[in-house]
């Protein structure tokens, strides 16, 4: 199965600190990936890369398997990758619709639109309508400003706008910080209709409950590249928590031994 999108051997140097080291990624297509790694462990780097915000000093990147090369983010949208930042970018004192489409509004297709340059407002608020409920995401009106939202819907709005453009691959960024469980539980919920809908998610969080509950693998970074890949479903957050301190390793033919060991452990 071909990835959607990856990455061979990504060197990001600042001076003298490595904070890529040779990482390695792999995202298949319709699935959500957890990436996992301590403060420090490089994987804001990497993403960060994956997104166009980082040019990389070593390595590649291929989108469908075509290498490709972003020297921003812009590069990364136009190749169906959106993202959404822990600030979630959001202009509180805007409405829903506006926010859903900042910076790629569209113009009436009439003269008003070709000549003074109007906004296809009644337009952009359909589509934004159509989305919401398509990701079951509730609303009172798409006029609703931002700022009158709690902290669940907020991020809904944002996901939302990486899902509507997102052609590819959505990148979220610790998604359920901050917020309590019950509006977590719903992100986790918009974050499976939207693989549902057949776009895969890239998912960093540090919520090992969260990640076991929607991942469909765990991407294990530490110390600047990618240690481990393991299946939520075949392994236990031991496991996990044991490659992320270095404590356990995953050998070249896939099973996991305790550091200094040679004994498969299993879950």
């Amino acid at each position: 199965m071909t990835p959607v999108l990856e990455a061979r051997g990504l060197v990001k140097r600042y001076g003298r600190v490595t904070a890529m080291d040779g990482a390695d990624f792999d995202l298949l297509p319709g699935e959500v990936l957890a990436v996992m790694g301590d403060n420090g462990a490089g994987k804001s780097t990497l993403i960060k890369t994956l997104s166009g915000a980082v040019i990389p000093d070593e390595g590649t990147i291929a989108v469908d398997g075509e290498e490709v090369r972003f020297h921003g983010p812009l590069d990364a949208r136009r190749a169906g990758i959106e993202t959404v930042y822990q600030d979630l970018a959001l202009a509180p004192a805007l409405d829903i619709a506006t926010n859903l489409f900042l910076g790629r509004e569209r113009r009436r297709a009439d003269v008003l639109g070709t000549v003074f340059r109007r906004l296809d407002t009644g337009g952009m608020r359909e589509e934004a309508r159509r989305v919401l409920d398509e990701l079951g995401v509730e609303v009172k009106s798409m006029n609703q400003l931002v700022e009158t939202l709690s902290g669940g819907q907020r991020q809904a709005v944002a996901v939302a706008r990486a899902a509507a453009f997102g052609s590819r691959v959505v990148i979220m960024d610790e998604p359920t910080a901050a917020l309590g469980v019950q509006e977590s539980g719903r992100v986790l919920e918009l974050i499976g209709r939207i693989r549902e809908r057949g776009l895969p998610v890239v998912l960093i969080s540090h919520n090992m409950p969260h990640v076991f509950e929607i991942a469909d693998r765990v991407h294990v970074h530490r110390l600047g590249r990618r240690v481990a890949v393991v299946s939520p479903r075949e392994h236990s957050m031991n496991t996990v928590v044991g490659l992320l301190t270095g404590a356990l390793r995953m050998n070249p033919g896939g099973a996991i031994d305790e550091v200094g060991l040679t004994t498969g452990l299993g879950r």
